[in-house]
């Protein structure tokens, strides 16, 4: 599906809208989840295209652009965008780091709160284990969502389960008073 085939959501909605982003320069996974009273549901998810063979600064245009129509259609409340983290491959953690600045910046402009988390920390959130396997959170995704399909791409998965751990938080502060 792609973002210009998005519901476009109502201003006003009762249930805030999380989205979640797995950020990266060739592919950008997004996963937006309806923050229900009767628990999380998922509202849209899928992938960015930035497209392999487009020199980098022509990679991050569209991926705005994508974004900016995703942010337009769907009015998160919260963006939560994967943190950055320490690769072996330096080209690829720089690659990362500039589709996660084109991430936040839309968000900002978007007029979303922006929150980050560490892969790990919505591993753990979602399964219980921060270093699970990506196979293993997508099938839990797809379980506390109600799925009977896991969302592709992965990536998808991945940005779902960012939604999901700020939905879990906001209950255990709530829970807290």
């Amino acid at each position: 599906m792609s973002t210009s085939e998005l519901p476009q959501i109502p201003e006003g909605l009762a249930w805030p809208v999380i989205l979640g982003i797995d950020p990266g320069t060739r592919l950008m996974g997004y996963g937006a989840i309806i923050h229900h009273s009767d628990g999380p549901r998922m509202l849209a998810a899928g992938a960015i295209r930035g497209g392999p063979s487009k020199d980098v600064p022509t990679r991050l245009g569209e991926i705005r652009r994508e974004l900016d129509v995703l942010l337009s259609r769907l009015r998160p409340s919260v963006v939560v965008v994967e943190h950055a983290f320490t690769a072996i491959n330096m080209q690829s953690a720089l690659r990362v780091g500039e589709g996660r600045g084109v991430a936040l910046s839309a968000a900002v402009v978007h007029g979303a709160e922006v929150v980050q988390y560490q892969a790990s920390e919505a591993k753990k959130s979602v399964v219980g284990d921060g270093q699970a396997k990506k196979e293993r959170v997508a099938a839990m995704v797809a379980a506390e969502l109600g799925l009977e399909v896991v969302p592709e791409p992965i990536d998808a998965t991945d940005a779902l389960a960012l939604a999901l751990t700020y939905v879990h938080r906001q209950r255990f502060v709530n829970r807290l008073g």
